[in-house]
């Protein structure tokens, strides 16, 4: 059964799986940046970038506010911030427990090195 979070998580992981799109996350991410900014990082025209910034702000990984004559858009971290949690959650503590195996069996290590070499 699919819930309300995991239709804001699959909006979410459709948006940036786009490379222009997180292109665009990554530049808006330290602060607030133009419409324009964000289709330069995302090596797009305006009018390209449009549908990428609409999706992003629809899936809740961006703000934009209107200044002027111009668009400023943000990161919203609290969404960045659940779709890495919500990642996370899917590995469970399998990341720990693969540390734990190749911890108990170091002889892997050296097997890994020699196949490598």
């Amino acid at each position: 059964m699919t819930t309300d979070a995991d239709h804001a998580l699959d909006d979410a992981m459709r948006a940036i799986g786009h490379p222009g799109r997180r292109a665009m996350l990554r530049v808006a991410r330290d602060g607030e940046r133009s419409a324009t900014e964000l289709a330069e990082a995302a090596g797009l025209s305006r009018s390209a970038a449009s549908p990428h910034l609409k999706l992003l702000r629809e899936s809740g990984l961006m703000r934009m506010r209107v200044d002027a004559k111009r668009r400023m858009y943000r990161v919203d971290s609290q969404r960045l911030i659940a779709v890495r949690q919500a990642l996370d959650a899917l590995w469970d503590n399998r990341l720990d427990s693969l540390r734990a195996f190749a911890e108990a069996h170091p002889e892997l290590d050296s097997a890994v090195d020699s196949e490598t070499a």
